[in-house]
């Protein structure tokens, strides 16, 4: 099931004298955590924060509307925020890591079932699928057009076109 907040960082301290915090983004990139004007602090989104954002190197530094001293900031610190899913649209093929947790891995052409992705690794090129399967075994598939043939997040599914030596041994 598909979570409406998605835990998108970590308020890590606070910057400067004025009330500004630092995030530890979750996401992507400060950049796109920065294009958030509101950002909640828990995963029903009973409670929220209304920011002024920017990118600054690996964090994005916020202004929280109405804390203007680092006292007030600081009791922030160590606390998650969320974003709403309904306030950003994603490109066609493009889902949250978060809503591919979970989803069962299986054989593109005779349904074999692999396991369940575990992990979304970033290696820069592409990003790397971790499938677990029931004994615990781990094994890595490259997420490149050849391997991943489709990705259906609403029917709990990833279909896979394995290279070899993935799930078997390579000879």
């Amino acid at each position: 099931m598909k979570k409406q907040y998605l835990d998108s960082g970590k308020i890590v301290g606070t910057h400067g004298i004025k009330g500004e915090v630092r995030i530890e983004p979750w996401c992507d990139s400060p950049a796109f955590l920065s294009a958030f004007k509101k950002l909640y602090l828990d995963e029903n989104g009973t409670s929220f924060i209304e920011v002024k954002s920017r990118p600054h190197k690996n964090i994005t530094l916020a202004k929280i509307k109405g804390v203007d001293a680092i006292e007030d900031a600081e009791r922030y610190r160590g606390k998650i925020v969320y974003i709403n899913r309904d306030d950003i649209r994603l490109d066609e093929g493009v889902h949250f890591v978060q809503d591919l947790l979970g989803l069962e891995i299986r054989d593109a052409d005779d349904g074999t079932v692999y396991g369940t992705l575990t992990d979304v690794l970033r290696t820069g090129a592409n990003d790397v699928y971790e499938i677990t399967d029931g004994s615990g075994k781990t094994y890595l598939a490259p997420v490149i057009d050849e391997v991943v043939t489709e990705i259906n997040v609403d029917g709990g599914y990833v279909l896979l076109r394995p290279m070899k030596g993935i799930f078997d041994d390579a000879d």
